[in-house]
C-alpha cells in the first residue's frame, strides 16, 4: 500500500483568518469549550490545526474549529494540505470518529491521571469524567438492569456505530452507558 504525504507546510495564521468548513458537523458543548480553554490557558498550543487552500488563497478548515473560535487573535500552527474537496470532505467525516474508535487501558489511564495536576475547573471535571465512562461489555455478560430514569435508546446498525454514537453524545454532554440488548 502507497500511503501519499499529504501536507505542504506548517503555517502560523491568524485564527480569525481561518475560514470554518461549511460541513463541519461537530458541535462543542460548553463543558468542553471550557475544558479546552482551560489545557490552553495550562499548556498552550502544542497540536497544528489542518486546513486546505482555496483557489482565492484562503485557508478552509479541515480540523480545530472549536481551538479558532476560542483564539481568534492568536496566530496559531496549521497544517496545510493538499486535499480536494471530496478528500476534505472524507477526512473532516472521518477524522474524529477514527480517533474516537481508541480503546482506553484503565490501569495506564489512571496512573497517567496521577500525574496530571490542574488548576482548571473544567480541566479537573473532564479529568474526573475520564475513569468513569463505561466500557463497552463483553459479548458474553449478562443484560443491564436498566434503572428507572429519563432515557433515550438509540438503536445501532453494529458495535463500530455504537461507539461511534456514543462518543458524540458523551462530547455533546449528556451522561451515556453501553447497552446491547
Amino acid at each position: 500500500m502507497e500511503i501519499r504525504d499529504r501536507i505542504k507546510e506548517l503555517r502560523r495564521v491568524k485564527a480569525s483568518r481561518l475560514r470554518p468548513h461549511p460541513n463541519n458537523w461537530r458541535v462543542h458543548p460548553k463543558g468542553q469549550q471550557d475544558a479546552l480553554r482551560g489545557l490552553l490557558a495550562e499548556v498552550g498550543y502544542a497540536d497544528a490545526l489542518l486546513a486546505r487552500e482555496l483557489p482565492d488563497g484562503t485557508l478552509e478548515l479541515i480540523d480545530g474549529h472549536l481551538r479558532a473560535e476560542t483564539t481568534p487573535e492568536m496566530e496559531v500552527p496549521v497544517l496545510i494540505v493538499d486535499l480536494d474537496d471530496k478528500e476534505a470532505a472524507k477526512l473532516l467525516a472521518l477524522h474524529d470518529p477514527l480517533a474516537g474508535m481508541a480503546e482506553a487501558d484503565n490501569d495506564v489511564l489512571a496512573e497517567l491521571l496521577q500525574q496530571v495536576e490542574t488548576e482548571n475547573e473544567a480541566v479537573r471535571n473532564l479529568l474526573d469524567d475520564m475513569l468513569t465512562q463505561p466500557e463497552l461489555p463483553p459479548d458474553d455478560q449478562p443484560e443491564v438492569d436498566i434503572p428507572e430514569t429519563f432515557q433515550v435508546v438509540i438503536e445501532c446498525q453494529d458495535e463500530a456505530e455504537q461507539q461511534a454514537v456514543y462518543q458524540r453524545m458523551i462530547s455533546e454532554g449528556f451522561k451515556c452507558r453501553l447497552l446491547t440488548l
